[in-house]
């Protein structure tokens, strides 16, 4: 069972019910709902990257482009343009506030065994279709019941709960990037990691400017075809593949994960192909976390990722030159440990997201002595 820390007292309203209308969502926070008379609130904040355009404000955070008429908001559903300017109206309304174990995200190799202080807002830039998450990725923070959690108060709130970082996941924090970027600076002036779990659609400039505050990110890649990219997804791959090369340039601790879809990922010579590509981008050392699928939202259709499959998955990996390849959601198997790709060793040993053995001393192999990349204290 999936170990989740709820937040308490005022933010019991994040536990993501959904509203059935505006006027509903307004009354729980205590606002007036949104009209055309009232397009913006509390929480809307101006965005940091757009262009204004003959055809309307372009939307410059990630590669959607999404150029925007006036009142009308973007494909993340976050996003609307008042007056030609654009603003987000996420700021500060998180719609699931919890703590996790870091391990849950996956991080395996970035201060094991601490705990996340961690945020989501509504909307997401992708649709996919195996979406596990799509109560809130797929609606606006005008749907979801909000918390009232501004970049001070998310810090004070992580520092009460004993949390290490703040990880701003769940849903896609790209589209919510002015509450992420704000937050993850205060965060970082008081001593707190932040963690970014992100499908890696956004753009160079606002990506960098982000990476300043950045300690560590786990990129979900989707598979390693634009075809598939585009029906799953309804994205492009070459942006992702732009962002992990990003992150690594700038020093961010960087891991990577890939669900393995039955019928639409699962192809061995695709996976193949992924990784030896990670491999020449001097990425064989980030943690890759290949993750089994279970029926959801509009893949119901399909059978679980089968056992066979997803080891066959990471044999390839490490026969590609990948240092450390993990399955995940495979609950009563040993193939999230960490391996010393020296010795052959097991020196770290988990259960689920719970770490049961620890044999990593100077970020090196207690055993031989081997460098174990990561971010371990």
């Amino acid at each position: 069972m999936e170990r989740r820390r709820f937040i308490a007292s005022g933010l019991a309203a994040t536990a993501c019910l959904l509203c059935r209308n505006d006027m509903l969502w307004a009354g729980i926070n205590g606002l007036s709902p949104v009209s055309p008379a009232n397009p913006l609130w509390k929480w809307s904040r101006e965005a940091y990257h757009y262009n204004v355009t003959p055809r309307g404000v372009e939307c410059a955070n990630c590669p959607n482009k999404c150029t925007l008429k006036r009142m009308e908001t973007s494909k993340c559903r976050n996003r609307i343009n008042v007056n030609d300017k654009l603003y987000s109206i996420a700021y500060g309304n998180p719609c699931a506030v919890h703590v996790d174990p870091i391990e849950k995200k996956p991080f395996f190799h970035f201060l094991p065994s601490s705990e996340a202080f961690s945020l989501a807002t509504a909307g997401c830039n992708f649709a996919c279709l195996n979406c596990q998450n799509w109560e809130i990725s797929q609606k606006s923070p005008k749907e979801t019941v909000n918390a009232d959690l501004m970049p001070e108060k998310a810090v004070e709130a992580c520092i009460a709960s004993n949390c290490k970082s703040i990880a701003y996941t769940y849903s896609e924090p790209t589209v919510f990037y002015e509450y992420v970027y704000d937050t993850a600076k205060l965060a970082r002036s008081s001593g707190i990691k932040n963690v970014y779990k992100s499908n890696g659609y956004i753009n160079e400039q606002p990506l960098r400017m982000l990476c300043k505050y950045l300690d560590a990110a786990n990129i979900d890649l989707k598979g390693f075809t634009e075809n598939t990219y585009l029906k799953l997804n309804s994205g492009k791959l070459a942006p992702v593949l732009r962002s992990l090369q990003v992150l690594k340039d700038e020093g961010v601790w960087l891991e990577i994960t890939n669900l393995v879809i039955p019928s639409w990922t699962d192809d061995l010579k695709v996976i193949s192909d992924m990784c030896k590509w990670l491999v020449a981008n001097k990425l064989d050392d980030c943690p890759l976390h290949f993750s089994r699928f279970s029926p959801l939202y509009k893949l119901t259709q399909l059978p679980a990722t089968p056992v066979l499959t997803l080891q066959k998955a990471r044999e390839t990996a490490l026969d590609a030159g990948m240092k450390y390849v993990y399955v995940g959601n495979l609950p009563g198997t040993n193939l999230e440990n960490t391996i010393c790709p020296k010795c052959r060793k097991i020196v770290v040993e988990r259960k689920g997201f719970r770490v049961l053995q620890n044999k990593i001393t100077r970020n090196c192999c207690s055993y031989c002595g081997e460098r174990i990349a990561g971010v371990w204290a």
